[in-house]
């Protein structure tokens, strides 16, 4: 079946121009420019989408779909639909689930499961122990996206903190590695102090002192020291800092900065109506870095753009800094929020396109997708501007059925999601739940 998509304005590679895609089967086959475009190819269906925008499907790299093992909070079927009714056509899901996936026969499994459950394109990092080195540096690098670290405790219990077994791995690994970085004695010193003076559960707000600044940035050195002396290709999952970025040169372009969606839209000052909502790991900063993370969107300091969608029951989130669950759903309004900034000039809808589809693609070598280029995987979303709406619970798609973002009223509308070609959802719901993804293959 070919469908033509008309009179769109195509985002690609720092262009926008209208004109028309067509799609064959699960491919882009032919790209033209103009109104109402005239093609050669027999049409099946046409979509005029006068007055939308389309983008390549975004592609996030950074999420907990809690598949398998924590599946009461969410699983890949439920995730993936929140994800395809967002925008997000390509999802690469992170090691610390139960089992955690740190071996080939856990990736195996997990590659296995998504198969059967997930709506969009799916791929998962390996993770890191302080003894798992040497298997996963024999790992076939075709088979995950890259090696997930986490130099700072986290959700699973992954800390790794042991020398030898860093340096082994950011001297030898092939593949990118992307590190969570926090420092853990820091943290645990934090913890004390605020139990101390306020209490084993003291209010969430104390959160953003126990991980605070310093923590992170004491981690995030480490990390870029070794980095810099072995070459590696390193990604810092989640910068919250204004400080973190300083350490983003130019003059080390194979060490790139991610930026997640929450600390780009809140402060630590939204605990007071938000609370433990927005709590997660590392924790909501200051304005001040609030503000320095979106100017990173333009002035290059920041080369990705990811959610970290990790939801919690609402009965999770209950409590202060110690109790409450840490982690956001986020992955269904992520698109949607950063075209909301586009509107408001923090930057344009072609670096938005570079931030979430194009870069993420280079830097995991991802075969065939984050593009809008003929013979590529046609996985595309259709946006329409200037339609407001706001959203309720109704509206969201992932199992934990809560969002930080509800009452917000959004300007932007995701009129249509396209996964390998199929239109899986259509503005208002899921088309077919029993469609499935494909794995994502790595150009390497």
């Amino acid at each position: 079946m070919l469908i033509q998509i008309k009179n769109a304005t195509i985002v690609n590679e720092g262009d926008a121009f209208v004109g028309s895609v067509i799609i064959d089967g699960d491919r882009i086959s032919e790209i033209v420019r103009g109104t109402d475009a005239e093609t050669s190819l027999p049409i099946d269906e046409v979509i005029d989408a006068s007055g939308c925008y389309l983008l390549p499907g975004a592609i996030d790299t950074h999420v907990h779909f809690r598949d398998p093992g924590l599946t009461h909070k969410g699983d890949f079927l439920s995730e993936s639909k929140a994800a395809a009714a967002g925008g997000v056509t390509t999802v690469l899901d992170m090691p610390n689930t139960l089992p955690q996936t740190t071996s080939p026969d856990a990736l195996k499994a997990k590659m296995e499961m998504a198969s059967h459950k997930s709506v969009v394109n799916y791929g998962f990092y390996i993770g890191a122990t302080n003894d798992n080195a040497e298997e996963l540096l024999r790992t076939n690098i075709r088979r995950y996206c890259g090696i997930k670290i986490f130099m700072g405790a986290s959700t699973g219990n992954m800390l790794v903190n042991d020398t030898a077994a860093l340096e082994r791995l950011f001297e030898n690994a092939r593949v990118p590695i992307v590190v969570h970085c926090e420092d853990s004695s820091l943290i645990d010193k934090n913890a004390q102090a605020v139990r101390a003076e306020h209490g084993d559960d003291a209010d969430v707000s104390f959160h953003s002192e126990i991980r605070s600044e310093e923590a992170c940035f004491k981690s995030t050195e480490q990390a870029v020291r070794l980095a810099r002396t072995y070459g590696t290709r390193l990604h810092i999952a989640h910068v919250s800092t204004a400080r973190e970025l300083e350490l983003i040169t130019e003059d080390y372009p194979n060490i790139t900065a991610e930026a997640c969606l929450s600390y780009l839209l809140f402060t630590k000052d939204d605990y007071r109506t938000l609370g433990s909502r927005i709590k997660c790991n590392p924790a909501i900063k200051t304005a001040t870095d609030r503000d320095a993370l979106r100017q990173g969107l333009s002035n290059g300091k920041i080369f990705t753009l990811a959610t970290d969608h990790a939801p919690h029951r609402l009965s999770d989130k209950k409590g202060g800094c110690f109790k409450a669950a840490s982690g956001i759903p986020m992955i269904q309004f992520s698109l949607l929020s950063m075209l909301e900034m586009v509107s408001e000039g923090v930057l344009s809808i072609e670096r938005l396109a570079e931030l979430m589809c194009h870069h993420p693609a280079r830097l995991f070598s991802i075969d065939n997708r984050g593009f809008i280029r003929e013979g590529y995987k046609a996985d595309l979303v259709l946006v329409r501007p200037h339609a407001p709406w706001t959203l309720t619970p109704n509206r969201i798609e992932s199992k934990c059925n809560w969002s930080p973002l509800e009452g917000k009223t959004f300007h932007w509308r995701i009129e249509r999601t396209f996964c390998n070609g199929f239109p899986i959802y259509n503005g208002r719901y899921i088309t077919n739940e029993n469609i499935r993804g494909q794995a994502v293959t790595y150009d390497r």
